[in-house]
């Protein structure tokens, strides 16, 4: 009986740390994860949850950037994005990784790597601003 109680002990506490490490990691870099959700909705053409993710400085410039992927099938290939740096107090975020874009049969690849992406703080959320 000793030994079942150990092993029930040892099962749970690996159970808590990896929830635990599930929930750190997630939320690790939060502007790093505001950038991949921008590009997410960049490439499905989601205006609206584009608009949520831009500061308002930055909203209208995104929406015209989203036209470029009107009538172009996208889609993100291994990126992942965390911030690189920071500036006057905005997080500069940095991505690996490509978008995938296929018009008329013919695919492209749009390398995200050598872009910085300004991230900024407004009422509590990290909203992409612009980039370098």
């Amino acid at each position: 009986m000793q030994g079942m109680k150990t092993r029930i002990f040892i099962l749970l506490a690996v159970l808590g740390l990896l929830v635990l490490a599930s929930c750190t990691g997630s939320g690790g870099d939060p502007a790093g994860k505001a950038v991949e959700a921008y590009l997410k909705a960049m490439v499905s053409e989601n205006v609206d949850q584009l608009s949520t993710l831009s500061c308002a400085e930055w909203e209208e410039q995104a929406v015209m950037e989203i036209d470029a992927f009107v009538g172009v099938s996208a889609s993100l290939n291994n990126v992942e994005c965390q911030q690189s740096d920071t500036d006057n107090g905005d997080a500069l975020v940095s991505c690996q990784g490509e978008i995938l874009a296929t018009y008329n049969n013919e695919q492209q690849s749009l390398p995200l790597e050598g872009l910085k992406y300004r991230v900024v703080q407004e009422n509590g959320e990290w909203l992409v601003c612009g980039y370098q």
